[in-house]
Formats: C-alpha cells, sequence, structure tokens
C-alpha cells in the first residue's frame, strides 16, 4: 500500500501522532488534547512543551478548523487505509455537573444512576475531571464514602453508591491538600476508607488502599499512632490477598509509614504482618518491593514479637539471606540489619545453628569481601564477631570465604 505523507501541522507536537482532537493553550500552539491534558494535569508541568513558557491558565480551546482540516484529508485518502476521526465528544460544563450533583443530594434513590453519570464524564479526560473538581464533586464523594459504614447490607443500593464513589474519587486523585483537609476535619473519612478494605469487594479494597496510601503521607503523627489493631489485619489482608500489584504496593507503604510510630510494630506482628511479608517476600523479585519489604521487616524485628515471629517462619532467615547482594544496596542494607537484630537478641543456640546450615554466616563473610557501603559491612562484621565462638571453625563456611571473617 502506498505511504501517504501527512501534513506536520496535523501532528502533535508532543507526540508526533496525527491529531484526533486539536486544541489550542494561552501561547497560541496546538496540540492533540490527550496529549496536553496529560502534560499539564497528568505530569503536572506549568509550561507549553514548545515555548517553554509559563501557563497563567490551562485553558484549552477547541481547533474546529483544524480537525475539520484533518477529518478532510482523512476521508480523501481513506483509499489508503487511512480512517476517519470521529468528531470528539463536547466538553462537559460546570452547570450540566452542578444539575447532577443537585438531583443525587435531593433523591436518594437517584444517587447510583447520578454518580454512573459522574464516573463515566471523570473517565473521559482530565479536562473533565477538572470541571468536576470545580463544580465541588470531590466532597460530595468524600461525603458518600463517610457513609459507608452506616449501610448494612452489602448487596443494598446505598453500598453500591458508596463503591461507585470510591471509584470516581480515586480516579479523580484528589490532591494532598485535599486528602489533608478531609483527614483533618473528620477523622470518620480515614475509617470509612479502612472499612472498605475489611468489607468492600476486591476493587474497592485497592481503591481504598490506594487512597489511604495518599492520606496517610500527609496525616498527623497523633493519627498515626492511633491507628487501631484491627485495621492492621485489614491493611496485612490486602498483602494476603494479592490483590494487584498496585494495590500491594500501596499497603507496604504505608506499614513503612506506621511501623515507626508508638506501638504500631507490635499491633502489625499481632494481626500477621511478619509472616505475611515473609510470604511476600519468597515470591517477589521486583526491587522496590523487595524493599519495601525488607524496611518493614527491620522495623518489625526491632521488637521481642517482631523477631519470635519471623523465627517461628521455616524459611524466614533463608529468604532475608538470599536477598543480600541480589537487589540492592538498600535491601542488603536492611537484610542485614534484620540478622543484626536476632543475632544480638534472640541468638539461641537452635538460631545460631540454622543461620550456619542455610547460609547466613557464608552470605556474611562474602559481604566482607564485595563492594557494599561502610554501614552494611559495619553491621556484618558486628554479628560474625558477635558470634565467633559458635561460628568461625565451623565446615559449614566455605575455605576461601573464611579467610575474610574478622579477628
Amino acid at each position: 500500500m502506498e505511504e501517504v505523507e501527512v501534513p506536520s501541522y496535523f501532528l502533535c507536537p508532543i507526540s508526533m501522532e496525527v491529531m484526533r482532537d486539536p486544541v489550542t493553550i494561552s501561547t497560541g500552539i496546538t496540540y492533540d488534547r490527550e496529549n496536553i491534558e496529560k502534560w499539564l494535569f497528568s505530569c503536572k508541568h506549568t509550561t507549553c512543551p514548545v515555548t517553554k513558557q509559563e501557563l497563567q491558565i490551562t485553558d484549552l480551546t477547541p481547533n474546529h478548523n483544524l480537525r475539520r482540516l484533518i477529518q478532510s484529508w482523512c476521508t480523501l485518502n481513506s483509499c489508503h487505509g487511512i480512517q476517519r476521526i470521529p468528531t470528539p465528544k463536547p466538553q462537559v460544563h460546570k452547570t450540566h455537573v452542578v444539575k447532577i450533583l443537585n438531583e443525587a443530594k435531593k433523591c436518594p434513590e437517584m444517587q447510583l444512576k447520578c454518580l454512573r453519570r459522574l464516573r463515566s464524564i471523570a473517565h473521559a479526560n482530565e479536562s473533565n475531571k477538572k470541571c468536576l473538581e470545580s463544580a465541588g464533586v470531590v466532597d460530595f464523594l468524600a461525603s458518600m464514602i463517610k457513609k459507608r459504614e452506616v449501610a448494612l447490607v452489602e448487596d443494598s443500593e446505598f453500598t453500591k453508591a458508596s463503591d461507585e464513589a470510591l471509584n470516581i474519587l480515586f480516579h479523580l486523585n484528589p490532591s494532598d491538600e485535599e486528602l489533608k483537609r478531609f483527614i483533618s476535619q473528620d477523622e470518620q473519612f480515614l475509617d470509612s476508607l479502612l472499612h472498605f478494605l475489611k468489607c468492600g469487594n476486591f476493587q474497592s479494597r485497592a481503591y481504598a488502599i490506594m487512597l489511604l496510601k495518599s492520606a496517610f503521607n500527609v496525616a498527623d503523627p497523633a493519627q498515626l499512632i492511633g491507628m487501631k489493631p484491627e485495621n492492621f489485619k485489614a491493611i496485612v489482608g490486602i498483602l494476603n490477598d494479592k490483590i494487584s500489584q498496585q494495590a500491594t504496593k500501596a499497603a507496604l507503604k504505608i506499614l513503612v509509614e506506621l511501623c515507626p510510630w508508638g506501638r504500631n510494630r507490635i499491633k502489625a506482628t499481632e494481626n500477621g504482618a511478619v509472616l505475611a511479608l515473609i510470604e511476600l517476600l519468597l515470591d517477589t523479585k521486583e526491587r522496590r518491593g523487595c524493599e519495601l519489604i525488607l524496611s518493614i521487616l527491620d522495623h518489625l524485628c526491632s521488637c521481642a514479637e517482631g523477631r519470635a515471629e519471623l523465627l517461628s517462619h521455616g524459611a524466614g532467615i533463608a529468604i532475608v539471606s538470599k536477598k543480600i547482594l541480589r537487589v540492592s544496596h538498600v535491601a542488603s542494607d536492611k537484610a542485614v540489619r534484620i540478622l543484626c537484630s536476632i543475632s544480638k537478641f534472640s541468638a539461641t543456640s537452635k538460631v545460631l545453628q540454622e543461620m550456619l546450615q542455610v547460609g547466613v554466616v557464608s552470605k556474611l563473610c562474602l559481604v566482607l569481601q564485595v563492594d557494599t557501603s561502610p554501614k552494611t559491612k559495619e553491621k556484618t562484621k558486628e554479628i560474625l564477631s558477635l558470634h565467633s565462638r559458635v561460628w568461625r571453625d565451623s565446615i559449614c563456611i566455605p575455605s576461601h570465604l573464611l579467610s575474610s571473617y574478622p579477628s
């Protein structure tokens, strides 16, 4: 088939593809709507990609004349396999969104239908999301989510409406300022998100854990310290159920945020966090995931309950040791710190023999021979020196590694 040369002014300056919905910004440059919305709203840029000028306003004006030219060109070249670009749907207006909101507030029986209309609008494009935010939709959605706990029947219209509200709020990606306002003005917002973790369907639980991760990033220390044990159980449940990679990573980041505060290490341990993390570590090869898991285990093993749980798992010591020198410097450092906690505070004769037999001591000797951080080497020497009487002359350590054993 003969190739057709595309006029350069039909191409978006960002993607260099034919524009489907050309819009012009305040600098006079025309872009494809999807590309410029991603640049401005998703990537948070504040400049024109071509001129690099700072944009005081981010209004997007449809370039109807250019769109018609592109559509006519597509029609003329249809014999070359070029399909006509459909006319884009008109952009939603704030008055239309306010009307839907008022209808939902006045007629509870219409809420689910109205929320589904709002979801359709939100999923269309980034400009629609901004329109929804300016109309006050975010506050309405938050109020719907806070009512979730009073819904007693899981298949009720009320519960379905709150699930829909959570879906929309997640995709609107509320700002840190909005989330901080929600959780500072009313603790029920956090409690409601946590309630979704316990009682929601898989999709709602995934949305809730990811919103929680963003909320905990801006939460006050008092809110982090005051976490209830049952909330840790709900977060650990996300790890056990492996709903999605995104949900798992969000749950890990939440535990990283929570574990340093108050008695949270004990609360997490008592609700199965250590065993869940070890099982996850056995299956995880991705670098960032391993680093997060080892970071949490490092926190949990700083308390006796956490160390006891790790030692109760048949693969606990072995999998932590295995990650040393295989993932990253960060992972190696965290793994060595965990082993140091075990060696200093939980080193029974049985534990010391296990560390020999599963290759922990040999791995630590290897750490001293390769390029690792000074802190990691220092911790490693501390472990090996602490139990040199038991380990130093063991036949379990290869001779080429024994030479690096600290005197």
